[in-house]
């Protein structure tokens, strides 16, 4: 058994895609036999945001209330430890115990980098550093980032949720770094047993994102996926099948009215994410997801494959998510598909649809195979030689 110690984000943003992601890696951990704890701290960012008020700020008693509920209830109430830096204290089950993890571990698993833990504060001991915004975490450390450098550097491995990354597939620059291949893992048993589907193809997230466009090579890659929404806005008129979206489309005016005209409805996303167990319900309450992807995954390829879209597929939900060329490292068919345009969109639907249940098993098959959290683990720790 060894000790790992996960850093994430779940105090500070307590909605339900961060929750499960950092449990997902926990229990898969713990599936494999080791001894993991959840660390996070504010010393690289302090601020946390409330669903509850919709704010952010350095009160932090919302998420540490969500943390402990939620914890317990996957069997980590006595692994836990947040870390208010400003203030000098500590908070949960390992208070006082914080720096001796960090120092003890056997490896810390470092999820986007939220937490910054420098080597002298772990005595040294290896660390992993998992990249979840692909593309343009690269594209960024390839201009010369300093602090993103500074902050890679700190890691003995990285691990990218862009599969394609360093080899020939994807032009991403790798910034003279080895980014080895890893994808959201997955916990299946809080999936399964997801009873029968619902009429809608959903989805959660934010609408749309400023500020975080990127140059490559003299050309601009978006970010934001408000763009590539819009793109399929015809789709439920193609289909004749519900599409819902829970995400902030009251963010830019004259959206909501959009997508309604076109058929589209739209739920409150702070409905759906507050509460982790709500956001659970809601994505295997659903027929499937359709989903777009960030047009610098889309257009260079990096084979990022959504950790959300793992969790329908695990509750046996099909999945319809544009190409970012993760069919190069995942099997297509029924249950997965990669669009382009709308029409291959509107396809992967009515295929969905003429073998539901032929789709729905072929979904699960794929989250057994490929996103089963103690498969994806063994092969990370596989690489780090634990």
């Amino acid at each position: 058994m060894a000790r790992v110690v996960l850093a994430g984000y779940l105090v500070r943003n307590p909605l339900g895609g961060y929750v499960w992601q950092a449990g997902h890696y926990l229990l898969g951990l713990r599936a494999l036999g080791h001894d993991a704890w959840f660390y996070e701290d504010t010393g690289h960012f302090a601020l946390a945001y409330n669903p509850l008020t919709n704010d952010y700020g350095p009160r932090y008693e919302h998420g540490l209330a969500a943390t402990a509920d939620f914890l317990r209830r996957i069997g980590f109430g006595d692994r836990w430890v947040f870390v208010d830096v400003e203030r000098g204290v500590e908070h949960g089950p390992g208070t006082g115990r914080a720096a001796d993890l960090l120092r003890e571990a056997d490896l810390l698993i470092n999820v986007a980098g939220v937490n910054r833990i420098p080597p002298e504060r772990r005595a040294g001991r290896p660390a992993v550093y998992i990249d979840i915004d692909p593309a343009f975490t690269q594209i960024k450390a390839a201009e010369g980032d300093a602090l993103l450098r500074a902050i890679l550097d700190e890691h003995a491995h990285l691990f990218t949720f862009g599969e394609n990354i360093g080899t020939p597939r994807s032009p991403v620059p790798t910034a003279d770094y080895l980014w080895h291949a890893t994808r959201a893992p997955v916990a299946l048993d809080w999936w399964a047993d997801a009873g029968p589907p619902g009429r809608s193809y959903t989805t959660v997230g934010k609408w749309d994102a400023a500020g975080r466009d990127a140059t490559f090579r003299g050309e601009t890659f978006a970010w934001r996926k408000r763009t590539e929404w819009l793109r399929c806005l015809e789709l439920p008129k193609r289909t004749g099948r519900a599409f819902e979206v829970a995400m902030d489309v009251d963010s830019v005016p004259g959206d909501r009215a959009t997508l309604a005209a076109h058929g589209w409805q739209i739920v409150d996303p702070l409905a759906v994410s507050a509460d982790p167990w709500r956001y659970r319900d809601y994505l295997r309450g659903s027929r499937g997801e359709f989903t777009v992807a960030k047009d610098m995954n889309v257009r260079l390829r990096s084979g990022w494959f959504s950790d959300r879209a793992a969790c329908y597929l695990a509750a046996g939900r099909p999945v319809v998510e544009q190409d970012t060329g993760f069919g190069d490292v995942l099997p297509l068919g029924p249950g997965v598909h990669a669009f382009r345009v709308v029409d291959e969109a509107a396809a992967a639907v009515a295929a969905i649809e003429a073998d539901y249940a032929r789709a729905s098993a072929h979904a699960a098959a794929v989250a057994r195979e490929h996103f089963a959290a103690d498969r994806v683990l063994a092969q990370l720790l596989g690489v780090v030689g634990l």
